[in-house]
């Protein structure tokens, strides 16, 4: 079974995520990728909502605030992987902008 190093960099996750979805048989489109990501933003929010202690429906299935963020961070590194974004650079690149900015 693949796996990452001990102290992987953002580029390891995205070339170990490419690994996986080949070894897992995972096809999906960009997007199919992308509602999958952000049905699972709503899941992370309602997790977090409860953390927090706002109002939800005591019916509603419990979510792990970790896991719902892991499953986040995976689909925006699968979405990257199919549009060919490096997204270490792309991380970076916004920050040397973010950095001319004024902010009030």
């Amino acid at each position: 079974m693949d796996k990452l190093p001990a102290k992987p960099r953002l580029a390891d996750y995205q070339e170990f995520l490419k690994r996986q979805n080949v070894e897992r048989g995972f096809q999906e489109t960009v997007p199919e990728v992308f509602m999958l990501l952000i049905e699972e933003v709503g899941e992370f929010a309602k997790a977090a909502r409860k953390l927090s202690s706002i109002k939800t429906d005591k019916r509603s299935r419990e979510h792990s605030v970790e896991e719902e963020a892991a499953d986040v961070f995976y689909l925006l590194i699968d979405l990257c992987n199919h549009l060919d974004i490096d997204l270490a650079r792309a991380f970076a690149a916004k920050e040397r902008k973010n950095q001319k900015r004024q902010w009030q």
